[in-house]
């Protein structure tokens, strides 16, 4: 059935709402070949190269030969000139900020270390003039930037915008990050659980993309869980779904910053992991525990494989729940390659209810330390609404 007939309208809407297919395609793939873009919108392929060329000519389209699959083809994303989007990643230790395009092309980064404890108005502060200091380096203007994405490591309370449970992120509780953030910058922000963001990111651009229910956990200071379910960020009722390493897997266990007992991140955290190797090995960071595994350290790589293991167990509990495709093991910690994936696949092989056969995937995340910044831009583009008539324009929406 051709085009026409499987879209009622005149010929107008039908024309602009096939447009709009197109530019949303492109959006959230963040770029696709007009093959790929065929298939992604049910239009036939020349209805897609007529509809690229129209857009590409009036400026929201970009095209660009790809070799992708070792075929020539036509690569399709939004146009760069539309405006900046900034990702922000605020975790316990470390802050990240990228400016990206709208084809999620990142064209400037910054990373520095927090101090511990740190307090949300310093830092909002340092973001502020890191960003204009960014801005400037590519010779931009804050007006060019559509919408700001922060990522920020505590389950978000998506009515207030504060975090929503006091105690995981001391020195943020009761802060309206976006709100905050809209005061100084002049404009629009939109904040979420880093552990989202980061599944978001692995989704849209690293190992899990085209999974459309995916989970990606996140192992470093803390443990968090991003899902991805029928290709959109599960938030649940409340806002807190992917709490992951708030799973109690050993009653009566060691306190958790959350005020209960035998979480799996008071088990296999970042800070439980240096905390049992500090009598024998002395203080050290999570990346030397990471560093002195992979060079054949037993003690090192015994501590590795058991929080392998413990998370293994945890994650046999969630892929019995919700069945996802892939399970992408992202954070610090995923360094460790094998060392860690090993012990968690084994574990969670032996405590699924399928088959070995139905396993959901295991695999190390492709974009490191980047994923939840990356992640928050994405999300600032996702919250745009890019026009497809005449008039070219970007508008803001509240994201889904």
């Amino acid at each position: 059935m051709d085009d026409q007939r499987r879209t009622p309208g005149s010929q107008t809407s039908l024309r602009e709402a096939n447009r709009a297919r197109i530019v949303d395609a492109v959006k959230k793939h963040g770029g696709l070949t007009q093959v790929e873009l065929a298939g992604a919108t049910g239009l036939s392929p020349a209805t897609v190269s007529n509809i690229v060329k129209e857009l590409s000519a009036s400026g929201l389209l970009h095209v660009a030969p790809s070799t992708r699959s070792g075929r020539r083809a036509q690569h399709v994303t939004l146009a760069h000139s539309l405006g900046l989007f900034a990702g922000v990643h605020f975790s316990t230790r470390h802050m990240r900020i990228a400016l990206a395009d709208a084809s999620h092309r990142v064209v400037a980064e910054h990373h520095m270390p927090l101090a511990k404890d740190h307090r949300a108005d310093n830092e909002l502060d340092k973001t502020t003039l890191l960003l204009a200091d960014m801005l400037e380096s590519v010779d931009a203007t804050m007006q060019e930037v559509l919408a700001v994405g922060i990522a920020v490591p505590a389950p978000m309370d998506r009515e207030t915008g504060t975090t929503a449970r006091s105690g995981i992120m001391r020195g943020w509780d009761g802060v309206k990050v976006a709100e905050v953030m809209e005061r100084r910058l002049k404009r629009p922000v939109f904040v979420d659980n880093a552990a989202n963001l980061a599944a978001l990111a692995e989704y849209r651009l690293g190992a899990a993309r085209g999974r459309a229910n995916s989970v990606t956990i996140d192992v470093g200071d803390g443990i968090g869980a991003g899902l991805i379910l029928n290709g959109a960020i599960f938030r649940g009722h409340n806002g807190v779904a992917g709490e992951f390493g708030h799973t109690t897997i050993l009653e009566n266990g060691p306190l958790c910053r959350c005020g209960n007992r035998g979480c799996l991140e008071a088990i296999a955290g970042g800070p439980a992991l240096l905390e049992s190797l500090r009598h024998e090995l002395g203080t050290m960071k999570l990346g030397d525990i990471v560093l002195r595994a992979m060079a054949g350290e037993s003690l090192p790589m015994r501590t590795v494989a058991d929080a392998g293991r413990h998370i293994g167990v945890a994650a046999a509990n969630l892929c019995n729940l919700l069945d996802p495709e892939r399970i992408v093991i992202a954070g610090e910690l995923a360094r460790a390659g094998e060392l860690l994936l090993g012990p968690l696949r084994h574990a969670v092989e032996r405590s699924i209810i399928v088959g070995p056969e139905l396993m959901p995937e295991i695999v190390q995340g492709q974009l490191g330390a980047r994923a939840a910044t990356l992640g928050a831009a994405v999300y600032a583009v996702d919250s745009v609404h890019i026009t497809a008539d005449d008039n070219t324009a970007a508008k803001l929406l509240s994201p889904a």
